[in-house]
């Protein structure tokens, strides 16, 4: 009643009407709900609906009156945690009322208390009477409840809770921009605008980095503030009661009251309409250049298993299993290298956006690149229907699926899309092998039908064993079914040409079905070389997958491929142009 009038009431009564502080008038903007309890009106079952649906509780008790007290441990904490979850505990605040009857403190008998149970959050010494600490009691209580104590800090150790250290460590790595271990003036000034939206004047930088030095040896190193020193302060932060200083720097970082990412961070909002694919931009290559670059120590342009496990130490676990280095481009040591780092990430977002915005939101995109969030790393592109109307794709990446029968040949094609020869080539149960612009996806014949995904693609190749008389008949027979009336160009390939080629046991030669569906002839391939693959085949599935318009006749024709084939290829050397431009600005 006082916080209200702001005057000491001369008639209290038993129990004050709930009151409601409006957010306006309150230091955190949130609106507050006041509900005071009497005993001599109330029901033990009202008390304990109360308890149940309040934020924080604030017991008071009477500085003059030993009982009263005493009562905060013998009756109000026990009752209170009786009925509240043990890992959810509400939060307590300890109100001494009527400090202007007496000389003394009682915070001498408060503090074994507040060290006995860590639900307390604080405790503060009032007069109604006088007016004091009183809109300050209401404050901590908000402070409670918007900044709690518990999930930060141990106070029986003395020092910040493990879940705490672990996100604080996460938001070091994210803010060191050249993973040196070290956060730098430039590093901290950007961390300071980011969480609290003004720099630091350089003496004030200084004047945080001799607390550290005074009170540790090895929290500075360099002039910058190691991971020691950054948890130290935090540490410090929350002893002298600023939890809101570590909170804002949580949330700002995507961590809810849980100390978990949450999912609005993680998953932010992205409209995907039917038919459409899903692309990063050119800002998020190059921040995933950036990470690949503070990461890669050695600057051999491939990352060595400590060096990914490193970049990937700012995940909850360990996003990519070693399968990966089978289907991207390696390193002669098997390590995966910036082109087939990138592709793995072009990969990605290609096949489950969802996840890409989750790996981009643990690698801190929205905050280093200062975007809304990571949904800003994406582009969507328009329906393929579109394209076909305009004659002229805005796609950069291309999806091709690959038939054949087993023992064909297939990821033999597919390891030879990454230059690798049959000496180098490992056998795998499942492949995607992608380059900037074109992503290759192999297709296992175990069903009898094919799924919506596996006939989704921008072009299909279908890939028989020369040297094996059956092996035709399985792509013939995927065609006629799937994609003979469909509008997705299809190639097929003559594989494993250094071998003998065998009469086919179909009713018509490959080259004559071709010819008589308006399909290219079958290409020649094979993996079988001293040197690395011929890539020409790839130029054309990229150059069909680019020209979606293009009829089965106008493929067949010469001239079509000259002219297409250069455009492709220009498009393909610009997309490594840009590759060998970045590596440069590295």
């Amino acid at each position: 009643m006082t916080l209200v009038s702001e005057e000491f009431p001369d008639e209290v009564p038993l129990r004050a009407e709930e009151i409601t502080i409006p957010a306006d008038v309150t230091p955190e903007r949130v609106p507050t709900h006041i509900v005071d309890y009497s005993e001599a009106e109330q029901s033990d079952e009202q008390l304990f609906q109360e308890i149940s649906k309040a934020n924080v509780i604030c017991i008071v008790y009477s500085v003059n009156n030993k009982k009263s007290i005493d009562k905060v441990t013998s009756h109000w904490i026990p009752l209170i945690n009786d009925r509240t979850d043990k890992d959810s505990r509400v939060p307590l605040i300890l109100v001494g009322n009527k400090s202007d009857l007496v000389e003394h403190s009682s915070m001498e008998t408060i503090l074994p208390i507040m060290n006995q149970y860590s639900e307390i959050e604080t405790c503060v010494e009032c007069s109604a009477k006088n007016l004091k600490n009183i809109s300050e009691l209401f404050y901590y209580a908000q402070k409670a409840v918007l900044h709690p104590t518990g999930p930060l800090y141990c106070p029986e150790e003395k020092e910040i809770k493990p879940a705490c250290a672990k996100a604080l460590t996460r938001i070091f790595k994210v803010s060191d921009l050249d993973n040196d271990g070290i956060l730098n003036d430039n590093e901290l000034n950007f961390f300071q605008r980011t969480c609290f939206n003004t720099p630091l004047a350089p003496q004030a930088l200084e004047d945080v980095k001799n607390v550290v030095r005074k009170n540790m040896t090895d929290g500075v190193r360099d002039n910058g503030l190691t991971l020691k020193g950054f948890l130290f302060l935090h540490t410090l932060f929350i002893q002298r009661g600023r939890h809101e200083t570590t909170w804002t720097v949580l949330r700002r970082f995507g961590y809810d009251d849980d100390l978990e990412l949450t999912q609005e961070y993680l998953f932010p909002p992205l409209k995907i309409p039917p038919d459409c694919t899903t692309e990063l931009n050119h800002n998020a290559y190059l921040f995933l250049q950036s990470v690949f670059d503070k990461h890669d120590k050695d600057r051999d342009c491939a990352l060595s298993p400590d060096e990914l496990k490193d970049l990937f130490r700012v995940f909850p676990y360990m996003p990519w299993g070693p399968d990966v280095n089978s289907t991207v481009c390696t390193s002669d040591q098997g390590w995966i290298t910036y082109q087939g780092y990138l592709s793995q990430w072009t990969l990605t977002t290609y096949l489950d956006v969802q996840r890409c915005l989750e790996y981009l939101g643990y690698l801190g995109y929205s905050i280093i690149c200062e975007q809304e969030s990571q949904a800003a790393a994406i582009t969507v592109t328009r329906d393929k229907k579109i394209d076909l109307q305009k004659k002229q794709t805005q796609r950069n990446v291309f999806c091709c699926n690959v038939f054949g029968a087993s023992g064909s040949g297939k990821s033999g094609f597919l390891q030879a899309f990454l230059g690798r020869n049959l000496v180098v080539s490992h056998l795998h149960l499942l492949w995607f092998t992608f380059t900037f612009i074109h992503l290759l996806h192999e297709v296992f014949p175990d069903s009898e039908f094919l799924s919506d995904a596996d006939l989704c693609c921008d072009v299909v190749c279908l890939v028989y064993d020369i040297s094996n008389p059956s092996s035709f008949e399985f792509c013939a027979d995927i065609f006629k079914r799937y994609f003979m009336d469909s509008k997705t160009p299809c190639m097929v390939i003559a594989a494993k040409s250094d071998l003998h080629e065998v009469k086919q046991h179909y009713s018509q030669s490959p080259l004559e079905f071709c010819k008589r569906h308006k399909i290219p002839p079958p290409q020649s391939f094979t993996c079988n070389t001293a040197d690395a693959p011929n890539k020409d085949i790839y130029t054309k599935l990229t150059t069909m997958a680019m020209y979606p318009h293009v009829t089965q006749a106008d493929l067949k024709s010469s001239n079509f491929w000259l002219r297409a084939s250069v455009g492709a290829t220009v498009f393909a050397v610009l997309g490594f142009a840009m590759y060998r431009a970045l590596l440069k600005q590295r």
